[in-house]
């Protein structure tokens, strides 16, 4: 994410992290990568390279030892080119496929599933010279420099230390037959490799807490940034003002119109209010068609006194309805018999002359 002035000091928002991840910028170690890879490398060696070690020593003792070539023609090497290819491909490419897929899973372990086509695009920022110039002179490329150099340190001290412990090993080598020889000297290199490669894991996964928190505060946001932003996913605040009060005035003529066709508004406390209409040719019963409470509510009971619907003071029938009735829903059987009275009543006085 490009760097802007002020004081970083508000967490990023999803929308932020979401921007900063479609354009590439994630928490991820190339060292950890290859780590992994070092490491799976040798145990994919260990359990499929006895194989390959095999065709090799086969295929070495086949062309040194019995009769000599008598004959080198065209179809003699394409005969032998088509073996040696054949045997390599059947134990290297469970090998390299292996390690290829190993190669995925590491990155998307780290990062997730992260498709950029846009980088495959011309950037003229990519070859400009100075910009060049400061990346190569840059604070990361310093961090990273050092951290390569403490990379070769540790290698060279865990390599050291592995083959001093081995020095009997070693120094009998010389004692042994070629078979012997190459199997110890394998194994020698092979645990010394190990090590490596758990060193280096282990400095990859610092590395990779490093940039995870790098990563965080690269997306801290600074108030004005945060401001900007909102106003872009929110729009101008002028215009969202506007929006909510012609909301506002669309709601309270919906609501105007539900009163104005109630037959009886049931009043509680805290300004609670439920307007109920009964129409028998239309609805199965009684029907909820406004409610509300506190400003609401007296709007209700202001636009009912209006057009002169009947109020009724029933607290604990209207905070039931309130409670358990959605507007334009019907009333439950629990209630019928309540607000067929109320219903009733407000009938009768209307039918008064």
């Amino acid at each position: 994410m490009p760097e802007q002035a002020g004081d970083k000091s508000l967490e990023p928002t999803p929308h932020r992290r979401q921007q900063a991840r479609q354009q590439g910028h994630v928490a991820k170690s190339h060292d950890l990568c290859s780590a992994a890879m070092l490491l799976l490398a040798l145990t994919v060696l260990m359990m499929l390279g006895g194989g390959l070690a095999g065709f090799l020593a086969d295929y070495c003792r086949q062309q040194l030892g019995g009769e000599a070539w008598l004959t080198a023609d065209a179809d003699f090497v394409v005969a032998h080119w088509n073996a040696a290819l054949g045997g390599l491909a059947r134990y290297l490419l469970p090998v390299l496929g292996l390690l290829c897929l190993a190669g995925v899973a590491v990155h998307v372990v780290q990062s997730g599933f992260l498709l950029l086509p846009e980088k495959l695009a011309l950037d003229p920022a990519r070859i400009n010279p100075m910009a060049g110039l400061q990346r190569i002179f840059s604070l990361g490329n310093a961090a990273r420099l050092g951290f390569g150099l403490l990379k070769t340190a540790v290698v060279l001290a865990v390599a050291t230390a592995g083959l001093y412990n081995q020095r009997a090993a070693i120094a009998g080598l010389t004692g042994l037959g070629a078979p012997q020889l190459a199997l110890q000297m394998t194994q020698i290199l092979f645990w010394t490799a190990l090590k490596i490669g758990a060193a280096l894991l282990l400095l990859a996964i610092l590395d990779y807490a490093f940039q995870w928190w790098k990563h965080e505060q690269d997306l801290k946001m600074t108030p004005q940034e945060m401001r900007e932003e909102m106003r872009n996913l929110e729009g101008n605040p002028q215009i969202i003002a506007r929006r909510k009060q012609t909301q506002r005035q669309l709601a309270t003529g919906r609501l105007a119109d539900g009163v104005r066709l109630a037959d009886v508004i049931l009043t509680g406390p805290a300004g609670l209010a439920v307007a109920i209409r009964y129409d028998p040719d239309a609805m199965p019963a009684p029907t909820v068609i406004a409610k509300g409470a506190g400003l609401i509510g007296q709007r209700i009971r202001d636009t009912a006194g209006q057009h002169n619907v009947a109020t009724v003071e029933k607290p604990s029938l209207a905070q039931a309805v309130y409670r358990g009735v959605a507007v334009n829903r019907p009333i439950p059987a629990e209630h019928y018999t309540a607000v067929a009275e109320v219903l009733t009543d407000v009938y009768r006085r209307d039918a008064e002359p």
